[in-house]
């Protein structure tokens, strides 16, 4: 955790289920009466939803794609997640960077060199000290079967840009997944999405218990 705030980020393919827990762990940071900040990438501010739109929307390259995303994540940042966490305030996101790397580079197969490089040079925080860039305190990622997750997916909603892409292509978003998650094991707690609801719940509940950020 930040000196002065709490930043936890939501991360799994589309269809693992975890915009549906948000909600509840705000809930419960907010009984222990925190005050919270709950948003969502691509997005958060009103340039970033408007960059949301073309993102989800427009066809494009990958290389255009991935400079959008940077560019809604730094008005993101500079504009509510760097002001929420220096009030002291809890931040929750549905997405961050790693879905980043692992949309843009694992299902796109853009180079994740420049990814590194634009994630260098756009979470660059002054005054984080050896941890030069903002990152999450936790993220937790809801892993599931791709197949899985897109029959979850079809039951609920018409596909984005994103959601209607071949099943290969969030295989390899899987796959990009654990790689960040093996990259940064302190940061990331994996989620067993195929559980019952209440049973994710739960996991998720500890998980964040265990750090002594709930009661």
């Amino acid at each position: 955790m930040t000196s002065s705030g709490l930043f936890i980020s939501f991360e799994g393919i589309d269809g693992a289920g975890k915009s549906t827990h948000i909600e509840p762990l705000a809930e419960a940071f907010r009984a222990q009466g925190r005050a919270l900040v709950l948003t969502r990438e691509p997005g958060g501010t009103p340039l970033a939803e408007q960059l949301r739109t073309l993102i989800l929307r427009d066809p494009m390259d990958a290389m255009t794609e991935a400079l959008l995303v940077f560019a809604a994540r730094r008005d993101h940042l500079q504009t509510l997640i760097e002001p929420a966490l220096a009030r002291g305030e809890v931040v929750l996101c549905d997405r961050f960077t790693d879905a980043t790397f692992a949309y843009q580079g694992g299902g796109r197969g853009f180079d994740v060199d420049m990814l590194a490089y634009l994630e260098q040079r756009v979470q660059a925080v002054a005054g984080l000290g050896s941890r030069a860039l903002r990152q999450p305190d936790m993220t937790l990622w809801f892993d599931l079967a791709p197949d899985v997750a897109a029959a979850r997916l079809s039951q609920t909603r018409a596909p984005d840009r994103f959601e209607a892409q071949p099943l290969e292509f969030f295989r390899r978003v899987a796959q990009a997944y654990g790689q960040r998650q093996a990259a940064d094991p302190a940061r990331f707690t994996r989620i067993d999405a195929s559980l019952p609801r209440e049973q994710v719940w739960q996991a998720l509940r500890l998980a964040v218990h265990k750090r002594g950020w709930l009661t």
